[in-house]
Parts: structure tokens; sequence; C-alpha cells
């Protein structure tokens, strides 16, 4: 088992990223195109992969499905690549989510937002405490829409649960972020959660947060890793190129509708020959034409 503390050690540095999940024309989970698909980016150098996150639709998932997508996982990145599986929900849905995982071999869990009420930030910080300590497996917090914690009441949270390792940032509110890294400083792993975190990446390097989680690795690792060791490198030239050339374009596609940044990168695997198949409602998939900018972009940017 890797304690805690080591999967701290290896999300600190290096790019992360979320598998889309596959799913065949009915819908339902395909695991023969997953497998593939894990087989093809593992060797690419992402640091940890997150089975059945945002980006892998784990808020569309089954129980049943999420149990096959994290044990498919798992199995096939044994050795290869540590797995973090995506657990979220009401607090006790939570809990049994982050129970399978590590039941499962998940080396950690991502703590999704608890959909859909909105609770106060002392009930959030109940909500962390509690799936803590549910699992003996380190736990990364993901700080977005209506699950906000500040720095306050994350001490209280870091001080009672050994196994929280990770704050990852999906608001954008550098004020926020700025008294986070301060008041816990190397007690916690810092990742930037933006959708399209290389947008922010050079921002939240600034701020001592200087690993992200990478979405378009699903079509483009190799732009994707050569884009982190820019950012990594201080490589002012690379990055600007990059962002001008593919990420800004890029968003003018993904903002267009409410959850293209799920759409869109499934749109972007099927079209370098990795289809994942369509993403499941309420999302809905990209029109021909957008698909067909997208892949006017991914061409630029030659061979992955």
């Amino acid at each position: 088992m890797t304690t805690p503390q080591e999967i701290k050690q290896i999300i600190s540095d290096g790019l992360l990223s979320f598998p889309v999940t596959d799913f065949d024309e009915q819908g339902n989970f395909r695991a023969s195109t997953y497998v593939e698909r894990l087989e093809w980016l593992a060797p690419y150098g992402a640091t940890a992969l997150f089975a059945a996150g945002g980006t892998g639709e784990f808020f569309s998932l089954t129980p049943q499905d999420y149990s096959h997508v994290i044990q498919t996982a798992v199995e096939t990145c044994a050795g290869k690549v540590p797995i973090l599986a995506g657990a979220g929900g009401p607090t006790r849905v939570a809990i049994e989510y982050a129970k399978e995982a590590e039941r499962l071999g998940a080396k950690g869990v991502l703590l999704l937002p608890h959909y859909p009420t909105e609770a106060s930030e002392e009930g959030i910080a109940n909500h962390i405490e509690e799936v803590c300590k549910a699992v003996r497996i380190g736990v990364i917090v993901y700080n977005r829409a209506n699950s906000r914690i500040g720095a306050d009441l994350l001490e209280r949270v870091v001080d009672r649960c050994p196994n929280l390792i990770g704050f990852k940032d999906g608001v954008g509110d550098i004020e926020a972020m700025v008294r986070v890294r301060r008041r816990l400083g190397d007690r916690l792993s810092y990742l930037g959660g933006l959708p399209t975190a290389e947008v922010y990446a050079a921002a939240y390097k600034a701020m001592g947060v200087p690993v992200y989680s990478s979405a378009v690795f699903n079509f483009i690792p190799r732009t994707a890793m050569d884009f982190y060791r820019a950012i990594a490198a201080d490589d002012h030239e690379t990055v600007g190129r990059l962002i001008d050339s593919f990420f800004l374009p890029y968003l003018n596609i993904r903002n267009r509708k409410q959850g293209y940044a799920v759409s869109i990168v499934k749109a972007g695997a099927r079209l370098v020959g990795h289809d994942a198949g369509p993403v499941r409602a309420p999302l809905t998939d990209l029109t021909e034409a957008e698909i067909a900018e997208l892949d006017a972009l991914i061409c630029k940017l030659g061979p992955q």
C-alpha cells in the first residue's frame, strides 16, 4: 500500500490528468477501449491519473459503473502510474465511494463537491473530515462550485485528518488561494484545478502552486507534457506560443455551452483515433462544425 504521505510527494511534482470514461453508443461503460486509453496515456509521463473524476463524468456514473471504472483503471495501471479515484456527493454517499475506491486499490481519493445543496463552510469542513476519517488512503479536497473552504477551517480539518494531503483549487480566487498556501505551507500538496488549467498555470505557479491537472492530456499528451515542461522551466516563449495558437482558440469552442469542458475533451479523443464514445446526459456533445474547428487546431500541433 502506498501511504498518504508517499502519494502527497508523488502529486507534488509533474503533470496530472483525468482520463475520460469510455461509453458505447448506448451510453454503457466500455472497458475495452478504456483499457486501451490508459495503456496509451500511461507512458507519456503523467505523475498520477484521476479515474472517474470530473472529466471522467463521475457525476453521471452509477455505483456499478464506478466500481468497474476504478477496478479497470487500477488493474491496467498497476506498476505504471498511480490511480486516484474521484468521490463525491452527499457525505455518506461520498464515504461509500471513497471506501470502494480504497477496497479496489486506488492510491487516493479526490473529494469532489457534495452536490446539489448549498452548505455552510462549517458543514463543508465536517463533510471533508468525515470522508477522511472513513478511509486510510490519502484525500485531496477539490475546492470548487458549492464546496468551498477557506484557510481557517481547512487548517482545522488538516489538524484532525493526517490523510488529508492535498488541496485542488477550481475557484480561481487568488486571495483565498494565497491565504491557504501561506497558512498550510508544506502540510498539503497544492494543485491547480480550473478548467483548461494550462491557461492559468503560470499564475498559479507564481502563487506557489506549480502542479495542475490537464484535461487536454487525453488527446494531445505530447503537447500537454511540452507545455508543462515549459511552465516548469519558465519558458515564456513556448507558453505564449501555445496559449495563442491552441489554448485560447480552444476556449472559444469550449465556452459555447455549459458542460463543454468535458464534451470537447471527448471530441478531441475521437479526432486522434481514441474514441471514448458520447458524453452522458445531461451533457451534450459538440456539433460536427465545432468538431471540425477542433480538428483544425489539433492538426496544427503535429503528431502526438
